[in-house]
């Protein structure tokens, strides 16, 4: 039986062609690809190469070719299906277990995708075809997006009285269209609506570029309705595991080690049309364990930007909770806090690419930085607020996975509260003083270690 799709695009999301092929190869960093000897023949010239981009290796001494699973395949002389649960364990995976359920479901998912090609599509086609959607392309207009970045991002229009249901219903059972989450049912009027009508749509594909959910954003401002909403969670569609222009961002990790990490999909949009492309936005919800460990397979420093008022600093906030347990040696997490009243998108499109580069390079801060930050704007120098304070920064510390991590933050937030009260110093032996590593200095120590072997180590 054949694994399901997303199985295998799942494994691909977490997996780096580069990363599973360092562990039989030595590879060296050439341009926008790696380089090493063929394990397919004796060389002492390199002629392999692996472009983590384009998903793919390539021998030229053999023309062997393919991707993780031919990889594994040929030189551990594997099935596909062994090549998979191989992968899958490397990739912190359960192994994918098949039941009567399977072909079922992968019918299910094939139904999924073609009801939203052709719903994406139409709605795509309607914005750059119909004239009569004046307020539409008004708006978008509004927003100095051109008909390149509608192209690009294969953004849509559904009018109010649009009725696609209509148009799937002969070709789609009525639980598979309902499932989708692009319709529900009016109990006034009986019949099932666009939940996206009057809204300008906005694709969000999986890591193949497959569409399996929609933003929504309203162009008539009031009270009523929801400014942006998202699909509802499906049976495909988890927003905590997904990611708005990943499928097109990732392909920039082999050249750009930073990737922007934004709220909004105009967020996206507005800083790609400045030629800022390393860029994703979460999808409505805060930000998940599953979203920062994507990120990490692709990039080195996850920037975090958010818009510049309370409730993007509320965000970012709360994000910072939630990442730093994240945290590994060679990544970073960073935070970048823009001017107030300002988003990423309308700071690109006032200031530029250049000027939004050199904003980031002065101004953003590590994440262990912006905690301590925050957390001591909230303390009065007494000690009940140290005290709490301290207890705050310890815990937050104990919540990082990798033990490396979790001691020199932790270390980092101890040395900063020690400066702030150093008369609780005095009486104490003066000639022992504690060295503290800094976390770059552990981040080398880290990376060297890895290079010695077990006598030297």
């Amino acid at each position: 039986m054949k694994y399901p799709k997303e199985h295998l695009d799942e494994i691909k999301t977490r997996l780096k062609v580069s990363t599973v092929v360092s562990k039989s190869v030595s590879l060296k960093k050439r341009g926008k690809e790696f380089v090493g000897l063929s394990p397919f023949k004796t060389e002492k010239t390199p002629s392999f190469t692996v472009n983590d981009e384009k998903e793919f290796y390539h021998c030229f001494a053999t023309s062997e070719h393919g991707n993780i699973f031919d990889f594994v395949m040929k030189t551990q002389n594997l099935k596909f299906g062994e090549a998979v649960k191989s992968l899958a364990n490397l990739a912190g995976m359960r192994p994918y277990t098949f039941s009567k359920q399977d072909e079922e479901r992968e019918k299910n998912w094939q139904e999924y995708c073609s009801i939203y090609n052709q719903y994406v599509q139409f709605y795509h086609d309607e914005i750059l075809k119909n004239e009569s959607l004046t307020i539409a392309r008004d708006y978008l207009k509004k927003r100095n997006l051109s008909k390149n970045e509608v192209k690009n991002f294969k953004i849509g229009f559904v009018e109010r009285n649009s009725n696609f249901y209509e148009k799937l219903k002969d070709e789609f059972s009525e639980k598979v269209l309902v499932e989708s989450g692009l319709f529900y049912l009016d109990e006034k009027k009986n019949k099932y609506v666009e939940r996206f009508r009057d809204r300008i749509i906005f694709p969000i594909n999986n890591i193949s570029g497959q569409p399996i959910g929609l933003g929504g954003r309203t162009i008539q401002e009031n009270s009523y309705s929801a400014k942006y909403i998202n699909s509802p969670e499906t049976p495909f569609f988890k927003k905590g595991s997904n990611l708005y222009n990943l499928d097109l961002a990732r392909r920039l990790s082999n050249k750009i080690d930073h990737v922007y990490l934004v709220e909004g999909y105009m967020d996206v949009v507005g800083l790609s049309k400045n030629g800022i492309e390393n860029v994703v936005a979460n999808l409505g919800t805060s930000l998940t364990d599953r979203q920062i460990l994507i990120l990490n397979q692709f990039f080195e420093d996850i920037i975090i930007c958010f818009d510049g008022d309370e409730s993007g600093y509320k965000a970012a906030l709360r994000a910072a909770e939630n990442s730093i347990k994240e945290l590994q040696p060679e990544k970073q997490i960073s935070f970048l806090f823009l001017p107030d009243g300002e988003d990423p998108d309308s700071y690109a499109n006032k200031n530029g690419k250049a000027n939004f580069i050199d904003f980031t390079k002065q101004a953003k801060i590590s994440i262990h930085q912006f905690i301590f930050n925050h957390y001591k704007q909230q303390t009065d120098n007494n000690p009940s607020s140290m005290a709490i304070f301290e207890k705050k920064l310890r815990a937050i510390a104990a919540t990082i996975k990798d033990d490396f991590i979790k001691k020199y933050v932790l270390e980092f937030f101890l040395e900063k509260i020690s400066s702030l009260t150093p008369h609780s110093n005095v009486g104490k032996k003066q000639f022992y003083t504690k060295k503290i590593k800094s976390l770059q200095s552990t981040q080398r120590h880290f990376n060297e270690s890895k290079l010695l072997s077990g006598v030297e180590a």
